[in-house]
């Protein structure tokens, strides 16, 4: 009987499992190499298992998640589509409503071409993306040419990540069999697929926010920012200290913006995405709601440069939520 040629892919399982003092961290280039075997369906089922465990428990490197991500994009073959700011949305909110949906179709509403990606989960306790734009009547696209097109009607459009990368997609879906989040998870916010001017990134984990600003100028991303986000959202919190991470014109940066409020406000006991349709309509009056999509707003407009300072973006959020079209939803 012939001996068995060792799998490739068991190259970087082992580099990554050979005991404390034999592992090591991948290579951006291996990275590069694992991943272009994933999404290329060139693993079987027990390598990718233990691939993305061994990685969840000494999580990403810079390199690493660099790697990862150029291999994903050179996998979507996304068409050239004329984009001003990537947002990704993968986390749900469990706490607040996505008051950050707001801030994006008020920035929608004064020219800003906002493409956003994201996945839905299968808990119940929290609300999605795709569900709370469906109370806007706002339907998700399904190809990049419905992309083209809903950017070119109201410069905004929402892709589920089934439809953007089908395999990332199933590897997300395995936490629910393993219990654990994995790479994947990191790596999407990342995507930028179509390579927009500037990109904004929500992460739970503070110590991520590093690691997302250096992978993102590893990859040669001039302008992206991060930010600990509300619930993992990109969304700015007004009731917390908040620190951003950037890449501006491929330099490594960071800024502070202090709270709104010196009192935290508490959740809400019930989330309701009709409230979203309220706050945009003025039915309903909300401090906490209001601060959050103007604060949101004023965060990107710093990142995107359309303004000098953290006053000048928060007074101009402000008069475009004051001006926007409150009929618009009806």
């Amino acid at each position: 009987m012939m001996p068995q040629q060792t799998h490739p892919f068991a190259e970087f399982i082992k580099i990554l499992g050979k005991g404390k003092r034999g592992a090591r961290p991948l290579t951006q280039d291996e990275a590069y190499r694992a991943m272009k075997m994933i999404v290329n369906h060139e693993v079987k089922a027990e390598q990718l298992g233990a691939f993305l465990m061994l990685m969840r428990i000494k999580e990403e490197t810079p390199e690493e998640l660099a790697g990862f991500v150029l291999a994903v994009r050179e996998s979507l073959n996304t068409p050239e589509i004329t984009v001003d700011l990537d947002w990704s949305s993968y986390a749900g909110k469990r706490r607040h409503l996505p008051w950050f949906l707001l801030s994006v179709l008020v920035l929608a509403e004064n020219n800003i071409k906002i493409f956003m990606h994201g996945a839905k989960g299968t808990t119940d306790d929290r609300i999605y993306t795709e569900d709370a734009l469906n109370t806007l009547n706002i339907s998700a696209a399904r190809s990049f040419k419905e992309v083209e097109a809903q950017l070119a009607q109201q410069n905004f459009s929402y892709l589920p990540l089934h439809y953007l990368s089908p395999v990332l997609n199933d590897i997300m879906n395995l936490r629910y069999l393993m219990g654990l989040r994995s790479p994947v998870h990191t790596l999407v916010r990342l995507l930028n697929p179509l390579n927009a001017t500037y990109t904004l990134q929500g992460i739970f984990h503070p110590s991520y926010r590093d690691v997302h600003q250096h992978a993102a100028q590893l990859m040669g991303q001039k302008n992206m920012a991060v930010l600990k986000g509300e619930g993992g959202e990109t969304e700015k919190n007004p009731d917390s200290e908040c620190l951003i991470k950037s890449v501006d014109n491929g330099i490594l940066t960071e800024e502070l913006w202090s709270p709104l409020f010196s009192r935290r406000h508490l959740k809400s006991d019930y989330l309701d995405p009709k409230q979203l349709l309220n706050i945009w309509q003025g039915t309903t009056q909300d401090e906490f709601a209001q601060a959050t999509i103007i604060g949101t707003m004023a965060v990107a407009l710093k990142v995107m440069k359309k303004v000098e300072n953290q006053q000048q973006a928060q007074d101009v959020a402000r008069y475009y939520w004051e001006k926007r079209d409150k009929q618009k939803f009806l």
